[in-house]
């Protein structure tokens, strides 16, 4: 079959999607971003058979093209991660949050931004070796249903595998043999612990109760202050007292918030009542 040739993304159009996902998810493309759109978006007008991307947002606007939506946005939010990612905030999980706990409730962690699992998991392990016995509960979410589905599966090319403690990756995750040489899986058990939900931090949260310690790690960076704003004060209203909010080592809360203060690089805490 003839592949159908389409035109580069122009400045009238990337406006347009810039517009439409900084409305949609709260993520401000900055000018030099065109490349990426153009990227990520240029497989959906292949499968349509469209020549630009003005059609392809017209398609989006269109009520048959409810269902693109999300195709759309899972493509434009996809960030990068990696196992034990900013490996600092680990230890500091360990120090100032597990050796603290206290008490017969389950000790409560939320991955914000989940992306394709590799965060929520780390978090599982570092708990699962911290608590022992002792129950924990974590929800891991993401704008994106695409990774979200990815991250149910716990499943890994073994070559992701390679920033995670040995003793963790002997104690909590199996090699793949066979059909599946190459590749890991978190096991099962750790699997279980974890609850995955598509959430949109630019829109009112669901009832997901309180935690102990959020990670909104390397996602701001994508926000601008108004957003940030409104997403830190979303999230902090789901973090106990004495609760604490890691984020990336590249961000900061400052003139975002002042219901969080700094402990350390990248940390913050919530005060105690």
């Amino acid at each position: 079959m003839e592949s159908l040739a389409y035109r580069p993304i122009n400045r009238e159009e990337f406006g347009r999607f810039k517009a439409w996902i900084g409305e949609r998810a709260g993520i401000n493309l900055s000018e030099h971003k065109h490349a990426l759109v153009m990227g990520r978006l240029a497989c959906r007008l292949r499968h349509h058979r469209l020549a630009t991307y003005g059609d392809y947002f017209e398609l989006l606007q269109r009520r048959e093209g409810a269902s693109e939506i999300q195709i759309a946005v899972d493509l434009l939010t996809t960030n990068e991660t990696h196992f034990f990612r900013e490996a600092r905030h680990f230890e500091l999980l360990q120090q100032r949050v597990i050796a603290a706990h206290q008490g017969p409730r389950p000790l409560r962690v939320w991955s914000a931004a989940c992306s394709s699992g590799e965060e929520p998991f780390s978090i599982a392990m570092t708990l699962a070796a911290g608590l022992g016995e002792k129950p924990w509960e974590i929800v891991a979410s993401d704008i994106s249903t695409r990774m979200l589905e990815r991250a149910r599966t716990g499943h890994y090319a073994m070559a992701r595998s390679k920033s995670i403690p040995r003793e963790h990756l002997a104690a909590y995750c199996l090699r793949g043999t066979g059909s599946q040489e190459g590749t890991f899986l978190v096991q099962e058990k750790l699997r279980n612990r974890i609850e995955f939900l598509q959430v949109n931090l630019n829109e009112t949260l669901p009832a997901l109760g309180d935690f102990d310690a959020i990670f909104l790690r390397n996602v701001m960076i994508y926000f601008d202050m108004a957003t940030k704003r409104e997403v830190v004060s979303r999230i902090v209203r789901h973090l106990r007292p004495g609760g604490y909010l890691f984020i990336g080592h590249s961000e900061s809360l400052n003139g975002v918030t002042d219901e969080v203060k700094s402990e350390v690089v990248a940390l913050y805490r919530k005060a105690p009542r």
